[in-house]
């Protein structure tokens, strides 16, 4: 299964390691992943397969807004699906 990560929030140093190292502890791979700042707010979305991870997709979630809570941001895991449907309307 892949799903798509959105991390939001205000820039500074460490996001991306500290989000790529818990997915990484998670056996999550990042497949692909696009990052910018505009007007100082970071934004990145990552498309992930999580067929090695251990957690369910509910359970990454969960660990996901708990880091990014910790770092400051905002951080959201969807169904690829999911998210591709909310985008073709």
């Amino acid at each position: 299964m892949r799903a798509i990560v959105t991390v939001i929030g205000k820039d500074k140093s460490g996001i991306i390691a500290k989000v790529s190292s818990v997915l990484a502890a998670n056996d999550v791979n990042i497949e692909d992943i696009s990052q910018t700042i505009v007007s100082g707010n970071f934004t990145m979305i990552m498309l992930c397969d999580l067929e090695k991870s251990r957690l369910s997709l509910a359970e990454l979630n969960e660990t996901m807004r708990h880091t990014g809570a910790e770092a400051g941001v905002s951080i959201h895991v969807q169904h690829e699906d999911i998210f591709n449907a909310m985008h073709n309307v």
